[in-house]
């Protein structure tokens, strides 16, 4: 390492008391007279070139300027009445004065609450005293992530922000500052999270509209999530919807809080396969700023027509080789009901049609992936989601939630504590894990690598694996609480990305799938979810195993 310059009329605050009081955190003593000149003319001098660079003006990358829309962007929040599922953010109609093709022509997609749209708040689920700024006003996005530029130049409107959980940190939807977001199928019950507001927006398309329908307000036709557990399929699941966490990497990350880098997946999510097929199309392809993509991501124009795949007959003589990940099926906290109904469904449906075949196979590095998870991301994860730190690789980062304040302060921890307890969790893991096990997370990463190929080993022999996504049908939602609640708002949680969570480090491609329904606290029928997961960079594999299922359904419905 090379120090560029020392200063010479460089007027510095930095004083010899200073740094003796920052040598003295690591039980350093330093010397008074050259030793003492000598670092404090170097802090000095690193003090400068950090001034020079905070004070100059910011840069604007022209792949993520706004795109060009019809008319001036401008956002409202809905009202009770139109919002009264508490899914949407911020509303707004922003549509593309010279799109580049017709794939999302008259659909309006709702955006993630941590995903970047130029002129729009991004709260993350927050309360906007979470910011450095002293107002009660969001920083507005300057910037429009690569996944909404390419829903407009698609044709597609952005019809708003869908409420998000608190950090993106919650795989249920009871955190968010505005309030808990409800399930379409029965208020009052999770919607799941942390793409909360996406998931119950879709699940108002999957309910059956009845004789004298409710009204659930403004409506979305597709929604792009974000997933680092499980956060696009856990919605999916609890309202019986579609949702995608794609190979890692296929889809930019570009413009959207991140928890970390190598668990970080935005994903469509949809009331149909076809629509999860066509926005995968879509989003799909490299953007030219995402660290996270690497030389197997497609470039735009190299990218598979997804809706064709899945439309196109298979090519291969054989059936489709399905296995049910034995140990997925023996997670603490599943319900007997979740459990069978997903392994009744896949043992009924996929075969039914004469397509596949079913069996089970035992992955024992499955039950240690959650561990895996957890010790690979959690003692940096504050600094990531919450301090919005940079990685040590060429990143963008997104420039309206650099003002967030961290570490906690008592306002912010009482908040934390009344609403998301795992958040003021993640400060205290955060220090003691990086003092207490310093090369743990190096070791986790390794690991991450044996659990990929023990995946990987079983996907040679079988085209598709199979678990539950959620243990549990939707629970009812928790109301923010005091200080008392804090181990019930965290027991609520416990479990519920076991079979999600190691396909984020993994990175492979896993799809929630609608495959029946349970039984819900006071009788309330609520949906189940099959996750089906496919080898890296084949996400056409899932989906057509996918298909596979929904055409077995209908043959079902038939008998």
């Amino acid at each position: 390492m090379s120090t560029v310059a020392l200063p010479s009329n460089y007027q510095s605050d930095l004083t010899p008391e200073y740094l003796h009081q920052l040598a003295a955190r690591w039980g350093i003593s330093i010397q008074p007279g050259d030793e003492e000149e000598s670092y404090l003319l170097l802090l000095q001098s690193a003090e400068a070139v950090h001034r020079q660079i905070a004070n100059s003006p910011d840069y604007l990358h022209p792949g993520l300027s706004p795109t060009p829309s019809i008319s001036p962007r401008t956002f409202w929040k809905p009202s009770p009445k139109a919002n009264p599922l508490n899914a949407w953010s911020h509303r707004c109609d922003i549509r593309a004065a010279r799109p580049a093709s017709t794939l999302l022509h008259g659909r309006k997609v709702a955006i993630k609450d941590h995903i970047s749209v130029a002129g729009l708040p991004t709260t993350a689920g927050l309360s906007a005293s979470f910011f450095t700024h002293h107002s009660n006003e969001y920083p507005l996005s300057p910037i429009d992530a690569p996944v909404v530029r390419r829903v407009l130049e698609a044709s597609g409107s952005i019809a708003g922000t869908a409420t998000c959980e608190m950090y993106s940190a919650s795989p249920l939807s009871f955190s968010a500052a505005t309030g808990p977001v409800h399930n379409p199928w029965a208020h009052g019950f999770s919607a799941g999270g942390s793409s909360s507001g996406c998931g119950s927006l879709m699940g108002m398309n999957a309910v059956p509209v009845p004789p004298s329908p409710p009204s659930y307000g403004d409506r979305a036709d597709l929604a792009i999530g974000g997933d680092q557990g499980g956060s696009v399929r856990i919605p999916a699941s609890y309202n019986g919807v579609y949702g995608l966490k794609p190979t890692h990497g296929l889809i930019p990350y570009t413009g959207a809080l991140s928890l970390s880098p190598m668990i970080d997946h935005l994903g469509p999510m949809a009331s149909s396969l076809a629509d999860i097929a066509v926005l995968l199309q879509v989003l799909a392809g490299y953007d030219g700023v995402d660290a996270r993509m690497t030389p197997e991501t497609p470039l735009r124009h190299n990218v598979k027509d997804y809706p064709a795949l899945l439309a196109q007959p298979s090519q291969s003589q054989l059936p489709l080789r399905v296995a049910l990940i034995r140990e997925s099926f023996e997670v603490a906290g599943l319900s007997s009901q979740v459990r069978d109904t997903v392994r009744n469904a896949a043992y009924t449906l996929f075969p039914s049609h004469g397509e596949a075949v079913v069996s089970e196979i035992s992955i024992p590095m499955h039950a240690e992936g959650p561990a895996i998870w957890t010790a690979a991301t959690r003692t940096s994860m504050g600094e990531y989601a919450c301090a919005q730190s940079t990685p040590g690789y060429l990143s963008y980062g997104v420039p309206q939630l650099g003002t967030l304040r961290w570490p906690l302060d008592s306002d912010m921890y009482a908040t934390a504590t009344a609403q998301n307890p795992s958040v003021a969790n993640l400060a205290f893991c955060g220090a003691y894990l990086s003092e207490t096990f310093p090369g743990v997370m190096g070791k986790a990463h390794r690991k991450v690598f044996e659990l990929r190929a023990a995946y990987d080993r079983a996907l040679e022999e079988y085209d598709v694996l199979v678990t539950p996504t959620a243990p549990t049908v939707a629970m009812r939602n928790l109301e923010p609480g005091g200080s008392g609640r804090v181990m019930e708002r965290v027991r609520a949680a416990v479990g519920v990305v076991a079979n999600t969570c190691p396909f984020n480090v993994s990175g492979h491609p896993a799809l929630s799938v609608p495959c029946g329904f349970g039984v819900g606290d006071a009788g309330a029928r609520l949906p189940v979810g099959m996750q089906i997961v496919g080898r890296r960079w084949e996400d056409e594999a899932v989906l057509r195993a996918a298909a596979v299922f929904e055409r077995g359904r209908v043959v079902g419905s038939r008998l």
